[in-house]
């Protein structure tokens, strides 16, 4: 998209947008105000969702781009987007919906920080069964992310609990899709929640989220985690096997397999600072690197006395080294990678998970951190920030081979601006004729976040 050409100044845009948001939540942005890289123009924070829908609006007659924000600490993920004008701030756009103590549903506002959901929850002994490891996360941020935590083994993801959902298109309309709070009697217009679901993962590329309606549960009355120590790909890959086969119902299946013999990137003391500022870590105490041997982590939950006899089934399973804690290990909910790594995810099917392990290190010439969920085949890994970009091209082109065979694929999830400027950030996507239609439909003029889609959408 070509750069703005209305004659309209930027005193008088500042001015329009206060009158809509008002005079406190409307400014120019600051060197911080970025997405990938790319600096905003203005930040906009409108206090509802009509606020928000009249803010595209004024984007859409001034021929204007519109990025939204959450709470930022995924906003340097992905591929940087072609112009950032407005940066839609979702803060004020918060709110859990009036519900009963034995709804099976609850409508959130896409504003609104994970964790006050599942405090608000808390009191009626109920959750969410979401845990991304973003601490400070918002709903809306974790479903345009499509970030998941260990409990999306039995779960599944955000996206995947999802019964309803309201998003503002490109032109301001509000649109709804699915049952519960967000059908459409709530003022949006009808979709089909399959829709709806694009949304997963589009870095808001396709429409602002206002609101999700998303299951809920009863909090489980026991939480173990039985740990074992792991010293390969290939043992892991047997060990998950047995696990999987012995029907124990687990809620998460994770595995931290560190760079073995030294420490992950990122441990310096100026690289220890910049990670404990970063808004990913934000209320989070940094942890120490482990060396040597890696965990894997089985998280049991349900009643006491059902939850004790899968224990100890389990233990038996591991033959001896077992550890048995109800507390979750340091570094569960924790990504291997911090500020300025290249991070990687790896999906392919936990049969072949070991491969693609052997893959990344084989390519990347040294061990690298890998953490996940070993139950899914899905798990991060870190390369580190000082790596040459055309070395990161190389690793990715090697390991992207490999993956091809396997039906498995690897993305970048964040990376310095030259490493995403050298490499295919997504990979191959078998999603992108979905993601087209939608985007022609939901914003035909590439106003909402350009670029950040794959296939540059």
């Amino acid at each position: 998209m070509a750069a703005a050409a209305n004659p309209t100044g930027a005193t008088e845009i500042t001015r329009r947008l206060a009158a809509i948001c008002g005079p406190s939540f409307a400014r120019r942005a600051g060197a911080a105000d970025e997405v990938a890289g790319r600096v905003a123009r203005w930040v906009a924070v409108p206090g509802g969702p009509e606020a928000a829908a009249e803010v595209l609006r004024l984007a859409a007659r001034h021929d204007l781009t519109v990025v939204p924000r959450g709470a930022g600490t995924k906003i340097d993920w992905g591929v940087a987007p072609g112009r950032v004008d407005i940066l839609l701030d979702t803060g004020r756009l918060a709110g859990i919906g009036h519900q009963s103590a034995d709804s099976p549903v609850v409508e959130v506002d896409a504003g609104t920080p994970l964790r006050a959901v599942q405090a608000t929850l808390a009191r009626t002994g109920r959750r969410l069964p979401l845990d991304p490891p973003s601490p400070g996360a918002t709903l809306g941020g974790v479903l345009a992310a499509a970030e998941a935590g260990p409990l999306r083994h039995r779960h599944g993801t955000a996206c995947e609990q999802l019964v309803g959902l309201r998003w503002l298109a490109a032109d301001g309309e509000l649109v709804g899709a699915g049952v519960g709070p967000a059908e459409p009697s709530a003022g949006a217009a009808p979709v089909g929640l399959d829709v709806g679901r694009l949304l997963c993962g589009s870095q808001g590329g396709l429409g602002v989220l206002v609101s999700a309606t998303v299951r809920v549960q009863a909090a489980p009355a026991s939480r173990i985690w039985v740990t074992r120590p792991v010293w390969t790909p290939l043992e892991v890959h047997d060990l998950v096997r047995a696990v999987l086969a012995a029907r124990l119902d687990p809620a998460a299946v994770e595995l931290d397999l560190p760079a073995a013999g030294v420490a992950p990137p990122g441990e310096d003391s100026a690289r220890a600072a910049a990670r404990a500022n970063h808004p990913s870590m934000a209320g989070r105490r940094a942890g120490t690197a482990r060396r040597g041997a890696g965990t894997l982590a089985v998280l049991l939950e349900g009643g006491p006395a059902d939850v004790a006899e899968r224990v100890d089934r389990l233990v038996t399973l591991f033959e001896g080294g077992a550890a048995v804690d109800s507390a979750a290990p340091r570094w569960w909910r924790r990504y291997p990678f911090g500020p300025g790594d290249t991070a990687l995810r790896v999906e392919v099917p936990t049969s072949d998970l070991h491969a693609a392990v052997y893959a990344l290190r084989d390519a990347a010439g040294v061990p690298v951190p890998v953490r996940g969920s070993a139950g899914l085949g899905v798990v991060h890994t870190a390369l580190p920030a000082t790596m040459p970009e055309d070395r990161v091209a190389a690793i990715l082109a090697a390991v992207r081979g490999v993956l091809l065979a396997r039906r498995g694929r690897c993305v970048v999830v964040a990376a310095p601006p030259a490493v995403r400027r050298a490499v295919d950030v997504w990979g191959e996507a078998a999603v992108i004729p979905r993601l087209r239609a939608a985007k022609d439909h939901l914003d035909p003029h590439r106003r909402l976040a350009p670029g950040r889609l794959p296939g540059g959408l």
